[in-house]
């Protein structure tokens, strides 16, 4: 259970290994809430975060191995594009060789290869997205959260980094859990789905099939 201010929002389900959950529901529902929780920006009030059958309820944020992507990239203006994704690995920059390798390797990956020395404010908002991409990538946790990633981008441009995220993930093995508020993009990179409505956040349930024949619950949010 998450309680915070005069918000609660009760939570009970499990992710397995390599799978991609999105989180759907009503504005204010606590989408945000839930994988601030997961993460340890947020305490929970009453129950347990386990990962790979370990509690790390009570792990900082940075102690838990599980990373995080946000909606604003959370780019920092004055460093280059190695920098800021090189901060995935070491957030005092001493970046050496062995770290430049693995960056330069994510952000081939990610296609920006040829962009290591551009700064932030000088990136499409697409290349921005590149660059966090990048720096999740080079962490390389088991498990990866995002909240709602792509929302500043057009459908073309969001599309083709959904396909981008998806791709590169499953090179890695890690389970992923997406905040979205797009029905689209559960379709095209979801394999399950938590509605998170009234307080509670549902178990995940098999997107396909929940899309395609949605609870009444579901149907009213979806419209």
């Amino acid at each position: 259970k998450i309680t915070q201010r005069a918000f609660e929002l009760r939570a009970h389900f499990d992710v397995d290994v390599g799978q991609n959950v999105a989180v759907v529901g009503p504005s204010g529902a606590g989408k945000s809430t839930l994988v601030g929780a997961i993460c340890g920006f947020i305490d929970i009030s009453t129950g347990q975060v386990m990962l790979h059958g370990r509690d790390i309820t009570q792990d900082a944020p940075g102690a838990r191995p599980m990373t995080m992507l946000f909606q604003d990239n959370n780019l920092f203006p004055h460093l280059d594009v190695l920098q800021n994704v090189g901060l995935g690995l070491r957030p005092d920059l001493r970046i050496g060789t062995a770290e430049r390798d693995k960056v330069m390797e994510a952000l081939a990956r990610v296609g920006l290869a040829d962009y290591t020395n551009a700064k932030p404010g000088n990136l499409s908002g697409g290349q921005q997205s590149r660059v966090a991409l990048a720096r999740v990538l080079v962490q390389a946790r088991p498990l990866v959260l995002l909240d709602e990633p792509f929302a500043a981008l057009g459908p073309a441009l969001r599309n083709e980094m959904l396909d981008l995220l998806k791709d590169t993930i499953a090179q890695t093995g890690a389970a992923m859990v997406m905040v979205t508020h797009a029905p689209e993009d559960v379709r095209r990179i979801a394999d399950e789905v938590i509605f998170v409505e009234g307080g509670q956040a549902q178990a995940p349930r098999p997107a396909a099939a929940l899309m395609d024949d949605p609870p009444p619950e579901l149907r009213a949010y979806l419209g």
